[in-house]
């Protein structure tokens, strides 16, 4: 078994070094963090972390992987509107987990700059004896979160499909929401529908656009690949692709953007070509946040149920944390909300 002492030589340290990194002092260089971590990295050392932790010295933290970046920064992202949604989602986990007496643990820069970044993610979070993670919307090529898959650390999902003996996860019915979404405008009489997916690379988009594609062939009209733009899931580029399109053509009645932000810098876009909502052109968005019923007019949308994927995520984590494997997936149904942004079809049909 690997030491902390054999640790503590390779990286060039005493042992009370290494001691102080293990329990996260702030009083240890980043350069000599580095070193530390490369050594229990090439020595396996992350194994014999965890069985140190007896089940009698249960630490009560939850660790949160937000977003996933270059920087690896968390809060910082929050001001993007991309994740506006997910504040919501946050406050319902954090009150869900302060009812179990839970703390929640943010790790700042998970992979401090080292030759294996993912090992550094798991030490850090073995080091702080965190029970479990909940992962909100990251990437998934990040190698950290590649790394948590492999771990023994329990880990729920939210917004990305990871199933293992200690993974699971939870989503909203995104395809299922699209299709109401695009159904609606189909029984207005709308069949020029255009589509802005945000993007397909992210589970959220490619099932929102299949939704679109499917409600549309079920009406036997052909998707007419010109009318799906793919802005990327900033307001701001939402509102530049809407222009694009305007200037382009004109002839769709109706609009599903794949999230009520996305939905808002397209109905900015609308009126400053002159088109009204809903007399000139039907606009729907995904999500159901405040913003969209304050809008003008108010918002058609898909209410996703915060509360349910919170409750979902913290309650599966949990039964991971107490050492049942393979926990099923929870996939929750989405509803349409009508509001004052849809209307019939303009005579022009």
């Amino acid at each position: 078994m690997v030491t902390s002492e054999q640790v503590a030589k390779l990286a060039g340290v005493s042992r009370a070094t290494v001691s102080r990194v293990l329990n996260g002092s702030t009083h240890v260089s980043e350069e000599t963090k580095k070193r530390i971590y490369a050594a229990m990295a090439e020595l396996g050392y992350e194994a014999n972390i965890f069985a140190r932790t007896s089940l009698s010295e249960c630490s009560r933290v939850i660790a949160l992987a937000l977003f996933g970046s270059e920087d690896d920064l968390n809060l910082s992202r929050l001001t993007a509107t991309r994740f506006y949604f997910y504040v919501k989602v946050l406050e319902a986990i954090e009150r869900e987990l302060a009812k179990e007496r839970y703390d929640l643990f943010l790790p700042s820069r998970p992979s401090t700059a080292i030759d294996h970044p993912e090992k550094n993610y798991i030490l850090a979070l073995r080091a702080q004896r965190v029970e479990g993670v909940i992962a909100l919307a990251v990437q998934a090529d990040d190698p950290c979160i590649q790394a948590l898959c492999r771990s023994t650390i329990p880990t729920v999902f939210v917004d990305n499909i990871f199933e293992a003996i200690h993974t699971t996860y939870v989503k909203s019915d995104f395809l299922d929401g699209a299709r109401q979404a695009t159904e609606h405008l189909l029984k207005l009489g709308h069949r020029r529908i255009a589509f802005f997916p945000g993007g397909t690379i992210a589970l959220t988009g490619t099932e929102r656009f299949l939704g679109y594609q499917q409600a549309m062939a079920r009406a036997g009209l052909v998707m007419d690949p010109n009318l799906v733009r793919f802005s990327g899931w900033e307001l701001s580029e939402a509102y530049q692709e809407a222009m694009t399109l305007l200037s382009e053509r004109r002839d769709f009645t109706a609009i599903v953007a794949a999230s009520d932000m996305l939905a808002l810098g397209i109905l900015r876009a609308l009126r400053e070509h002159g088109l009204r909502v809903p007399e000139d052109i039907s606009l729907i968005g995904f999500d159901d946040i405040n913003l969209s019923q304050d809008s003008d007019p108010p918002l058609t949308t898909i209410w996703q149920d915060t509360q349910a994927l919170a409750r979902g995520s913290v309650s599966r984590l949990l039964r991971l944390i107490a050492g049942e494997k393979a926990v099923e997936p929870l996939v929750v149904p989405t509803q349409l909300i009508v509001r004052a942004s849809t209307g019939s079809a303009p005579e022009r049909e």
